[in-house]
């Protein structure tokens, strides 16, 4: 008889009081903010700023979500168009149905608007969060636990799933292909964190490295699920999607590193508005202690335009006359005859 290590939920709902929680949203909700929690540290440790990585994490979420559903409905479109089908099941992304390379196709495109509003490179950005999203990714799989779904071939291993009957599954055990890929990813993100430290990745790299070896643990996990794929070739479209994505990444790596060695300097711009400064009125000049209020300063000449003003070499007529000065009038003229 088959006994399964790991049973599967009777429900893939959550009930947190009144509010029913979905297991898949709830797995992704974690892993979100597991990933801007880790690479929010990275960021200040790299020389940014508090709170950047949350500010990009708001453009890169939604458009990762929405491309995620979007490369799910576009490579699995029989599951949602047809006959016996509706088209409106597409929207329904609680009910599980994420691709990840949509998710980081997208999502890069809203990391890029975030970056450009903040002033900032995108490959340094998500260098600092490569590591959270393997980890981010490590907690989303456990979703497909809770919707019993994306297991992989049966199997009697002591770790196997056990799968209840239900809509498109038969009962039995199965591998669990959602604890295989979410243990590789953990593994991941240990690897990059390593790789960081001891080679001072940068200019993205660190980034290209998480893709590359994600890509190697997607390609053997691909090779052990049974649900309904496209083949091309005799190989699941996401095989060679990930044979793809694991060039480009190796490529850029190799590339990056003869152009651009070592790390970039992150700076961030300063967003903060420049105070403006009022101009303030000049300064009354200071009277002197023993000057009494409208006395003129010091020796100041007085004032031209006072009709009491005198010249300055003006007498006197009060004056007394010195003994060096001339005698005047008949006084004058007898000492010029004597």
């Amino acid at each position: 008889m088959d006994f399964a290590y790991i049973p599967s939920p009777s429900t893939g709902v959550i009930e947190l009081g009144p509010i029913p929680l979905r297991g898949y949203a709830f797995c992704i909700i974690i892993g979100v903010f597991l990933a801007v929690w880790i690479g929010n540290k990275r960021w200040i440790a790299r020389g940014g700023k508090p709170g950047t990585v949350a500010d990009i994490a708001v453009w890169a979420v939604p458009f990762g979500l929405v491309g995620g559903r979007l490369y799910h409905v576009i490579t699995d479109y029989q599951l949602y168009f047809g006959e016996d089908k509706n088209w409106v099941d597409a929207f329904k992304i609680w009910e599980g149905g994420l691709g990840i390379w949509g998710a980081i196709a997208l999502g890069a495109v809203g990391a890029w608007i975030g970056c450009r509003r903040r002033g900032i490179p995108l490959p340094a950005w998500a260098d600092a969060l490569a590591p959270g999203i393997a980890l981010a990714q490590a907690c989303g799989r456990w979703g497909n636990w809770f919707n019993q779904e994306l297991y992989g071939k049966a199997t009697d291993v002591p770790w196997a799933l056990e799968i209840s009957e239900g809509p498109n599954r038969m009962a039995g055990t199965y591998h669990p292909t959602f604890l295989y890929e979410s243990l590789w990813c953990i593994g991941v993100a240990l690897l990059v964190i390593w790789a960081d430290r001891r080679f001072t990745l940068g200019h993205g790299r660190v980034f290209a490295l998480y893709v590359a070896a994600y890509c190697v643990g997607r390609g053997w996990i691909e090779y052990l699920r049974v649900d309904d794929a496209h083949h091309v070739l005799g190989l699941r479209l996401n095989v060679w999607t990930s044979i793809l994505v694991f060039v480009l990444a190796v490529t850029y790596f190799v590339l990056s590193a003869k152009l651009r060695p070592g790390r970039e300097s992150v700076v961030e711009p300063d967003r903060t508005p420049a105070k403006q400064v009022e101009p303030t009125e000049p300064a009354e000049p200071a009277e002197p202690a023993d000057q009494k209020p409208g006395e003129p300063a010091g020796d100041e000449p007085a004032d031209a335009t006072s009709p009491f003003a005198r010249p300055a070499d003006a007498k006197s007529p009060f004056a007394k006359p010195t003994a060096d000065a001339e005698p005047a009038g008949d006084e004058a003229a007898q000492a010029k005859k004597g």
